[in-house]
């Protein structure tokens, strides 16, 4: 078995069809590659060897790797250590993964304080308040730090609703619908009006229409939508609006305009 030794390292461990594979990186590389931020390979990997042990550079057989990632002769040890990356475990002492997750929990709820209101003040929440509520027993978040914290944002907020540990909702987007067609306007909001889905998610802050000839026509509005409901009204008005018709995302989030401070929300 052929042996090669490295030092100061992260290791990668994953385990399948019975033996277990272990790659060598760059300490705080294998997170940057994870969350999309690092995608140049070799700038993670100290090499693209793959071993059965790092620490004592005992190499893995090629017979054990065809046997566990497959028999294709185009499957090089790179893409095999992609596999590897994205579905180990990342090897850290106790106290590394405990600051880890508590940066990761932080990161989450940063997140949600950035996307989320209080549905009763329309207030973003208070940053402590949004951690407090993460560690609460009933949520069991446990940070995790292969997913991004955008997609544990998304997962988290659903528990925090159902069991009413905050009095969350997402923050509104607002958005600037412009049609330069007179017909193309009617077509839109009609359809805006009759479906129910987008008649519940969008509110009409404001709007304006210079009707002069048709062909210095355009309509204009500011929508305050649900952000579920961006790509409905993307997929309306592509088709109904087609060549007469495009919207602009104006900010990520509309907030109350009231000045009272961050939101009290509710926290039991």
């Amino acid at each position: 078995v052929g042996q090669k030794r490295l030092t100061n390292i992260a290791v990668v461990r994953y385990k399948t069809h019975g033996t277990r594979f272990e790659i060598a990186c760059y300490k705080n590389k294998v997170f940057d590659w994870r969350q999309g931020s690092e995608t140049d390979l070799d700038e993670v990997l100290q090499t693209d060897t793959v071993f059965l042990n790092v620490s004592k550079g005992v190499v893995a057989k090629e017979k054990d790797l065809k046997k566990a990632f497959g028999k294709e002769k185009s499957r090089s040890l790179e893409e095999v250590c992609k596999e590897i990356l994205a579905k180990g475990e990342l090897q850290v002492s106790d106290r590394e993964r405990a600051l880890q997750l508590d940066s990761r929990l932080r990161d989450v709820a940063s997140i949600i304080v950035e996307k989320c209101v209080d549905r009763n003040t329309k207030r973003p929440f208070p940053h402590a308040l949004v951690e407090r509520a993460l560690k609460d027993p009933r949520i069991r978040f446990i940070p995790d730090n292969r997913k991004s914290a955008k997609q544990q944002m998304l997962e988290v907020v659903p528990k925090l609703q159902k069991h009413d540990v905050l009095s969350i909702e997402r923050a509104k987007m607002r958005i600037q619908l412009t049609l330069t067609s007179p017909e193309m306007k009617r077509k839109v909001l009609q359809h805006m009006k009759e479906d129910v889905h987008l008649a519940e998610a969008c509110v009409l802050e404001r709007e304006h229409e210079d009707d002069g000839s048709v062909e210095t026509y355009t309509y204009t509005c500011v929508l305050a939508i649900n952000p579920g409901a961006f790509r409905s009204i993307d997929a309306l008005v592509r088709g109904r609006g087609g060549a007469n018709g495009n919207f602009d995302a104006k900010d990520g989030k509309s907030h109350s305009n009231n000045n009272d401070g961050g939101g009290s929300g509710k926290q039991r």
